[in-house]
């Protein structure tokens, strides 16, 4: 298959030494670091989200147009929450693949009934041009190594009219907004993750996880490297101040 000669242009967000010591260093901290959290990885979410995350992510693919018999690569997939649940809305005709570079991840999801799972990064699909009618990228934008590369793989996958669905968190515009949201996402759901999975890694993933979202390129920069990679009607909606709904679609 022909992949675009795109050079790399888009870190989704600056080197975070708190982490790592240098952006070679970043792929692999990363993958160590779910790795090693897999198995607990649900029951933080489920904990962080107050139950409520697995029924937005249902949602959200259905107000982006998901349908009956359509093909849907779930990019990042994590442990399969968007990927089970787009199985059941495209039903027995439709096809979903589930890609991570994580095999302990793949394996959880394996466990949730996802049946088509790869090991993969959105920098380089393994998959034909032209062969999905949808992808979804779910809180993962902030851990893809090259937003320029990815969109443009995005594109090149998608079938004419294909749509693109990216959940991830942004934080609050306002003052207030932002310090509740830093509290509970750098101290309370660190504390909590740790003491509930009883697993060291599970309170650095989740300081990652904030810091990430709070080091995250703007939504105006992401929207626009959309744009250049080819996408039309780029659109962003907010919800609950944190939630954000970037769509998408190729011509």
């Amino acid at each position: 298959m022909d992949r675009p000669a795109v050079k790399p242009t888009l870190s989704p967000h600056p080197v975070l030494s708190d982490h790592y010591r240098a952006a070679e260093d970043r792929v692999d901290y990363i993958r160590r670091l779910f790795d090693r959290t897999a198995s607990s990885y649900d029951r933080i979410n489920a904990w962080m989200s107050l139950n409520r995350g697995e029924r937005y992510r249902r949602d959200a693919m259905i107000r982006v147009g998901i349908r009956p018999g359509q093909s849907v690569l779930d990019c990042a997939c994590g442990t399969g929450v968007l990927a089970a649940h787009a199985q059941a809305l495209v039903g027995v005709e439709g096809e979903v693949i589930a890609l991570d570079p994580s095999l302990p991840m793949l394996a959880v999801a394996n466990a949730r009934g996802v049946r088509h799972r790869v090991a993969g990064i959105a920098e380089q699909l393994p998959l034909a041009d032209r062969s999905v009618d949808l992808i979804t990228l779910g809180y993962a934008l902030r851990h893809v190594a090259d937003l320029g590369i990815a969109f443009a793989e995005f594109a090149r996958v998608l079938r004419p009219g294909g749509r693109l669905l990216i959940l991830e968190m942004v934080p609050p515009t306002s003052r207030l907004g932002y310090r509740l949201a830093r509290f509970y996402l750098k101290d309370l759901v660190p504390m909590a993750a740790s003491l509930v999975t009883r697993n060291r890694e599970a309170r650095r993933l989740m300081r990652y996880y904030w810091d990430t979202v709070d080091q995250c390129v703007a939504p105006e920069v992401v929207m626009d490297a959309l744009r250049e990679a080819g996408f039309q009607n780029v659109a962003r909606a907010v919800r609950l101040a944190l939630l954000n709904e970037y769509t998408a679609s190729v011509p």
